[in-house]
């Protein structure tokens, strides 16, 4: 009888818990389930002391109050928006987006650390504030964490909002406000740090390298250092750098500062440059190798290692991206280079199998194709092209990636014929009595052939295929 009873019982709330799971499922979308919902919530807000915390748009003085924007861009962030009763619906600057914004006297809920916490969007004539509703027993442990997230998150949705910009460096433009030095255009340039042909592990180290820059504000405060990081891009010409600046702009959401050193008059000159620009900003030079070779420029070495990190640069390199570029470093100046100066240094070299499969998969949509064989035989005997080269010629014949991958092996059969021109020529330079002529097991007597051979190889493009490490952080080491 006794076990019976204990069955009945056990389904019959087997049968409750199935039952209220169906209602449950019913009623979740329906009027009756958000009654009871509420219902609820102010029932459990008897048991509960709360504190209520104003954050109005004007202060008593009627000036504005930036956490009133910050609050105000952190909750249409929040996914519960949706929740709410009212909400306000708005197209963004890019077709595709659809804003929510809070609807006047409508309230939110949020989650933090464990704790729930209500806003509520107050109108009341002319006068707007978010008022805040936090538990008493959370306020201390959560309140300023929290604050400090809402901070935060609203930097990041403003940094992600800018409309970015290029600035370069003009010959002293004087307008109604006096001396400018910068003239600014939209930066609207496409690439990304996806589209950029790296080396995975390499893109990856960069895309990590950046995010924790954009973390480690109180990071370098507490060290004592200026918010600030400092790259140097070398490689031929024609490998990406300039590409990979812009992706570096869009990937963090800075504005580009392109200084001219052929427009800097002087060393002081280069200083009002860098205290005209803005934080969030990537400053690039390019070509410094080639700058630093000139010896008739009126801007000295000193004055571009005081740009790199003087004592001005401290004070208005806060929370920017210093980008140098440069074709080879061998002959540049170790103090140059040094850590502190130049934080990463990232080689772009030509063109390998690995980076043209990236060409060819970005340029063309191919992933594999019957000719990848052959190309990489190709690359393996020494042939090199630089990435825009190929780039080109994938977008000439982009309609068909056969004819494109056809002449991008033509193109590479050609260097590797150059090279092979140029170790001959070199070959029959050599002195007669030069035993090294003999190890190459080459000899050219015939003056017409040399000469033909000269004219061939002043007709075919040279290129280096010496390799480097790619990505090396300047920390701790000197890097000459």
């Amino acid at each position: 009888m006794v076990t019976t009873t204990i069955g009945n019982l056990f389904w019959v709330s087997i049968g409750t818990a199935v039952s209220l799971l169906l209602l449950r499922l019913l009623f979740r979308k329906t009027g009756p389930f958000h009654l009871l919902k509420r219902w609820w919530r102010s029932t459990q807000d008897w048991f509960y002391a709360y504190q209520v915390l104003k954050v109005p748009e004007f202060n008593d003085a009627m000036q504005e109050n930036p956490l009133y924007r910050s609050v105000s861009a952190y909750l249409n962030s929040l996914p519960s928006l949706e929740e709410s009763d009212f909400t306000n619906l708005f197209t963004g600057k890019k077709p595709n987006d659809i804003l929510l914004c809070l609807d006047p006297n409508q309230t939110v809920d949020d989650l933090f650390l464990g704790a729930r916490l209500s806003w509520t969007n107050d109108h009341r004539g002319d006068r707007r504030a978010f008022v805040l509703k936090i538990r008493r027993a959370d306020k201390r442990s959560i309140l300023r964490p929290y604050l400090e997230h809402i901070h935060a998150a609203s930097d990041e949705i403003d940094r992600k909002k800018r409309d970015l910009k290029l600035h370069i460096n003009a010959d002293g433009v004087v307008n109604d406000s006096g001396s400018e030095r910068w003239r600014s255009v939209p930066f609207t340039h496409p690439s990304t740090l996806d589209t950029i042909a790296m080396e995975p592990d390499l893109k990856s180290k960069v895309k990590s390298d950046l995010e924790s820059f954009l973390k480690a504000k109180q990071y370098y405060h507490r060290l004592g250092r200026v918010w600030k990081r400092s790259f140097l891009l070398y490689g031929p010409s024609g490998t990406g750098k300039s590409s990979f600046v812009a992706a570096m702009a869009n990937y963090l959401c800075y504005d580009v500062y392109d200084i001219d050193l052929t427009k800097v008059k002087d060393d002081s000159d280069l200083k009002v440059l860098l205290m005209e620009t803005t934080a969030k900003a990537v400053i690039v030079m390019e070509d410094l190798d080639r700058f630093l070779a000139d010896k008739s420029t009126a801007l000295s070495v000193s004055g571009i290692l005081n740009f790199m990190d003087g004592i001005l640069s401290s004070c208005c390199a806060e929370e920017r991206i210093m980008v140098f570029t440069m074709n080879s470093k061998e002959h540049v100046d170790p103090a140059i280079l040094r850590p502190g100066r130049v934080d990463v240094h990232i080689h772009f070299p030509l063109c390998d199998f690995s980076a043209f499969k990236s060409l060819a998969n970005s340029y063309l949509g191919v992933k594999d194709h019957k000719l990848f064989p052959q190309v990489e035989e190709i690359f393996q005997g020494g042939a090199s092209l630089s990435p825009a080269e190929i780039g080109e010629l994938m977008i000439a014949n982009r309609n068909s990636p056969s004819r494109a991958l056809k002449s991008v092996i033509t193109a590479l059969q050609t260097d590797g014929s150059a090279k092979i021109v140029r170790r001959l020529s070199q070959d029959g330079l050599r002195k007669p009595g030069d035993e090294s002529a003999d190890s190459s097991g080459v000899f050219l007597k015939d003056s017409n052939a040399m000469k033909d051979l000269r004219k061939l190889y002043g007709l075919l493009r040279m290129k280096s295929t010496r390799k480097s490490p790619s990505f090396d952080e300047a920390s701790g080491q000197k890097d000459g």
